[in-house]
């Protein structure tokens, strides 16, 4: 066990958050933490942590476990660079080798055999296990395998305090990921990471293997990478084995289970009391009587189950439909402040279809889902289509107006009932009818663009990133409507759940090109999936190709340093044999111009024959040379 909680509870100011809050961590878990806003997740992470002290019951913690902690939206300042303060992990590991360098130096300096070498040699072996232990030779591969994963290829020599919040918060997550804790407890950890580095953070963790406690809204992220779901629901915290997924069915059986035996035992109690008050007074039946009195006594009462305040419920609906062929985009070059986004984007969406726009923060998926809503000459918009449109922000909201005010002055044909009608359904109730939408929070002012969205009746919803503050019941209401709905939806969001749920179609918008997928998101990240490893794999081929290229290379240096070793001694000594033989040549040439050789005709024969042969040689010196050069 990393963490075992008993019957805790805690509240402040005598307002009781939770109570008799029971569960364990084991080694290796991966668990996942869900409630509503303002139910106690914070407070139970601070209580594991120990910055809070529970009211009752004990939370124990394996001795010396190492805890890292992601606060939400908690990054750090520092004036380091991103490389070296993730150098900064591994001191102790650096500071090994460094010593490994140093004690190899002396060793070498020592005599042998020696009393000190004996000692130098057995700190060297002792050394040498804790490096193997740690991995220190590895220590540049680890950091820059978690740096390029989590989106930091490029900045290894950037300041941290010149980063943006976001990044700071992912820099500190990275740091977590290399300082390999026993726990990590991540409290909404892919609040600020793109597409590709959420799969690279579940493929991560996934295989970590240390105990991992998150708090999410990313139900896709909590499906991938748990194994058991906690609920904090009503003051009371209850478990369910598996994922996300799994919990809501597990979640519905209960609930069924716990109503129907609760329904059940108040039927029986119904039945006795009857009983009880038919015979309680006549003498045949009065014993009976009492033995069911002491029977309803004895009956040990059922809870009534918790009721969910209800969530939000969307509808949307439209008047007229529009021909089949809704939208053709043909040719499109998108840009944005002198910066292009796309060039030659094709697109052809018809009626019914629900396409999702997906790519990299930045890609330009917000701007193209106004130039639909804005025309252009290259997209053509089909007869009787009528768009509604979702801002990401809710910046098409008046903060001056009061929510009553800001749905009715759209919709002056409502009366004030069906206008607070459709706010409540869709989770704005009488105590929010006056409030300033500039005071809403911001799952406030989404249910109220929501509410907005609907009454206008498109057929045609582009909606942009609506799940934003959104909680999970919300999200949910919000899915079963779009899946009941039989217009068309062309919407963008981070939320993987969101869009497996719902999208039939994938556009995605990356490397300044639009390209079309026509298959559901699984589908698509598979193939995508595929498209990476294809790459990685290409990129290894070449990597290993450039390595054998290089030994290759090295190699044939080396030959051709040894055969330049080789031409450059030989030629030396071609060309002393050679100044010897011409030097010699010299010589007898000066003697047969001699007047007492040439009388001698026995030495003039000996020394043209020398002569000769002098020759002969010099030219077989002088044709080995050339084809040194």
């Amino acid at each position: 066990m990393l963490v075992t909680l008993d019957s805790v509870a805690f509240g402040y100011a005598g307002n009781l958050i939770f109570q008799d809050v029971s569960f364990a961590v084991n080694e290796g878990e991966h668990v996942g933490l869900i409630g509503a806003n303002g139910e106690g997740k914070t407070t139970l992470i601070k209580l594991i942590l120990g910055e809070l002290e529970a009211e009752s019951g004990s939370v124990i913690k394996k001795n010396g476990l190492k805890i890292g902690y992601l606060e939400q939206n908690g990054g750090y300042s520092s004036g380091n660079t991103v490389y070296s303060e993730m150098l900064d992990v591994f001191k102790e590991e650096l500071g090994a080798l460094e010593k490994l360098s140093s004690l190899s130096d002396e060793l070498s300096k020592t005599a042998f055999p020696s009393r000190e070498y004996d000692a130098l040699s057995a700190k060297l072996e002792s050394l040498n296990k804790y490096i193997c232990a740690r991995d220190c030779f590895n220590v540049e591969v680890k950091i820059k395998t978690v740096l390029n994963g989590m989106g930091f290829s490029a900045m290894y020599e950037r300041v941290i305090d010149t980063m943006s919040g976001g990044e700071k918060t992912r820099l500190k997550l990275a740091r977590l990921l290399l300082e390999n804790p026993d726990m990590l407890i991540l409290d909404e950890p892919t609040n600020h990471l793109d597409i590709s580095t959420l799969f690279w953070l579940e493929d991560y963790l996934q295989t970590f293997g240390g105990g991992v406690f998150v708090v999410s809204h990313d139900r896709y992220f909590l499906d991938k990478i748990t194994s058991r779901i906690l609920e904090i629901e009503n003051k009371k915290l209850t478990s369910f084995s598996g994922n996300y997924s799994k919990y809501k069915i597990l979640k519905a059986e209960l609930c069924a289970r716990m109503l129907k035996e609760y329904e059940a035992q108040l039927e029986e109690r119904a039945k006795l009391q009857d009983y009880v008050d038919r015979n309680i007074v006549r003498a045949t039946t009065a014993k009976s009587a009492q033995s069911r009195v002491k029977q309803l006594e004895k009956m040990e009462l059922k809870e009534k189950p918790y009721t969910p305040p209800k969530p939000p419920s969307f509808k949307f609906v439209y008047d007229l439909q529009p021909y089949e062929r809704v939208l053709e985009i043909d040719g499109l070059n998108l840009e944005i402040g002198g910066k292009r986004l796309f060039s030659d984007g094709r697109l052809n969406v018809k009626r019914g279809d629900k396409l999702a726009l997906v790519g990299e923060n930045g890609t330009g998926k917000s701007t193209l889902l106004k130039a639909i809503l804005n025309g252009s000459p290259a997209i053509k918009t089909g007869r009787f289509v009528k768009y509604s449109y979702y801002e990401q922000e809710t910046a098409n909201l008046n903060p001056q107006n009061t929510v009553l005010a800001e749905l009715w002055e759209r919709h002056t044909g409502y009366t004030q009932t069906e206008a607070r009608s459709a706010l409540a359904r869709c989770g704005l109730f009488a105590e929010d009818m006056q409030k300033p939408v500039g005071a809403l929070s911001g799952g406030e002012r989404a249910k109220l663009a929501l509410c907005v969205l609907e009454c206008e009746r498109g057929n045609v919803l582009l909606m942009d990133e609506p799940t934003n503050h959104l909680d999970l019941p919300a999200r949910e209401g919000l899915e079963s409507a779009l899946k009941e709905f039989d217009g068309t939806l062309i919407f963008v969001s981070h939320d993987r759940y969101f869009i497996s749920a719902l999208a039939d179609r994938i556009a995605e918008i990356s490397d300044c090109s639009l390209n079309c997928f026509e298959c559901g998101y699984e589908e698509y990240t598979q193939e995508k999936k595929k498209q990476r490893e294809k790459l990685r794999a290409e990129e290894e081929a070449q990597k290993a190709s450039v390595r054998e290229n290089e030994k290759s290379k090295a190699f044939r240096s080396k030959k051709e340093r040894a055969e330049e070793e080789r031409k450059k001694l030989r030629i030396r000594q071609l060309e002393a044999e050679i100044s010897e033989a011409e030097s010699r040549e010299e010589e007898i040439n000066v003697s047969l111009a001699s007047s007492e050789i040439a009388a001698d005709y026995v030495r003039v024969n000996g020394l043209l024959a020398e002569l000769e042969g002098i020759k002969s040689q010099l030219d077989t010196l002088y044709k080995e040379y050339e084809t040194l050069f």
